[in-house]
């Protein structure tokens, strides 16, 4: 059978692994010329196979595909951008199988979360019922950890390591200040709707820290928190709170709601942490300090977890196996065969039983008062924020790779988006 091309892309929030994901893709396809001829990224992820715009792969080095591994952020452009429903918007459907047939390709890796594994499962769909065979593959990715079956997500040891980092050294920094001065820090951290990372920040009660842990999965009960932060101060003179963005009232409404839609159409959050901090001010009294994680938590590429750094790069791999091995409208997973030791290997599950489904903090992973973390948590968490993988540095700085990123001829049209 004569090789066909792959189309490869990066779809929603980066992370400081989704590279190690596309080095697998890439590297492990050049290792089958005989199944893939080139692999082609997407421009800005899946707008860049709606507008054709395409990356050449080919062109670069083996060791710039190689400098993926430890390179953070998406070295060809993400996007939010949500394709709509098969009935809603065909034309954009339409549009991408007339670009993959145009440019030959018979493999679509796309490398994102739950939405774009719901995009994922819709082009395999369209692909077969149009009679050009496209075999998709979902290559997870998100620092949210909300992906169902796959053990843990890629994005997510990293970010756990180095909120759970950053939320101890600040601790080390408030503890020594807090006799005269600053008695609250709040650190605000990612996850809309499951508290995978603030979970993360809940680890440094290990180390003696006074720490209140606030996920979405837990209804926000302002009056019972302020009488904690209240007993925590007393009891160690300060007091550290790791908020999710999603936390929310129990009517549903999130302490950081800002009024406003991002390109998904989900709320748009930011500014949990001053709402904590002020409220613990007005009723205690207390001074504070607070900071947002945001980009730095997610492209921290200096701190990733080595364990995150390999899972990535093996489901990236796996996912060209799979597919060159006929399989279709799958994503590859992580698979836990053991916490301590911690050992795990690479299975697959149906897309079917993927897109549209988000997995929460499991009710025995918070502690009863619902400000903290239980052992199985911990033992879940702890492998995967296990070993550093650091990159090459010059002059005091991480050695980070850009690539040329080469277009690929257009063949077709213009197409608005």
């Amino acid at each position: 059978m004569t090789a066909k091309n792959a189309f490869y892309a990066q779809s929603g929030g980066v992370t400081s692994v989704i590279n190690a994901s596309a080095c697998g893709v890439i590297e492990t396809a050049r290792a089958h010329p005989d199944k893939i001829a080139n692999v082609y990224a997407g421009r800005n992820g899946i707008i860049g196979a709606l507008t054709e715009d395409l990356i050449d792969t080919n062109l670069e080095s083996a060791e710039n595909i190689a400098a993926l591994r430890y390179t953070p952020s998406g070295a060809f452009g993400s996007c939010r951008y949500k394709l709509k429903s098969l009935e809603a918007n065909k034309r954009e459907y339409d549009r991408l199988i007339e670009v993959f047939k145009a440019h030959d390709i018979g493999y679509f890796f796309y490398n994102g979360g739950g939405d774009s594994a719901d995009t994922c499962y819709k082009v395999s769909q369209l692909s077969e019922a149009l009679g050009f065979p496209v075999q998709a593959i979902h290559v997870p990715k998100t620092v949210d950890n909300d992906l169902p079956i796959t053990d843990n997500c890629p994005g997510f040891g990293s970010v756990a390591k180095y909120i759970a980092t950053s939320t101890l050294e600040a601790s080390f920094d408030v503890r020594s200040m807090c006799a005269t001065s600053t008695k609250i820090f709040v650190i605000e951290v990612m996850g809309r709707h499951a508290g995978w990372i603030a979970a993360a920040g809940a680890l440094v009660a290990d180390q003696g820290i006074p720490v209140l842990t606030l996920f979405p999965e837990v209804a926000f009960d302002q009056e019972k928190f302020l009488a904690a932060v209240k007993v925590k101060v007393a009891d160690h003179g300060y007091c550290i709170i790791c908020v999710s963005e999603g936390c929310h009232y129990p009517d549903g409404r999130f302490l950081a709601e800002q009024g406003t839609r991002d390109a998904f159409g989900h709320a748009q959050l930011g500014g949990a942490a001053p709402v904590v901090a002020n409220m613990v001010k007005d009723a205690l009294g207390h001074k504070f300090h607070w900071a947002v994680a945001d980009y730095l938590q997610r492209a921290a590429r200096h701190l990733a977890s080595k364990s995150d750094v390999e899972q990535a790069y093996a489901l990236g791999k796996t996912g060209v196996e799979l597919a060159i091995a006929g399989h279709n409208a799958i994503m590859p997973t992580v698979v836990r065969k053991s916490s301590s030791p911690y050992v795990w290997e690479i299975g697959h599950a149906p897309l079917s039983e993927v897109a549209n489904v988000e997995k929460f903090m499991p009710a025995d992973f918070i502690s009863a008062d619902g400000f903290g973390i239980t052992d199985k948590c911990r033992d879940y968490l702890y492998p995967l924020i296990q070993g550093e993988d650091y990159p090459p540095y010059e002059n005091g700085l991480p050695r980070y790779v850009t690539l040329k990123n080469a277009p690929v001829p257009r063949k077709l049209g213009p197409f608005a988006l």
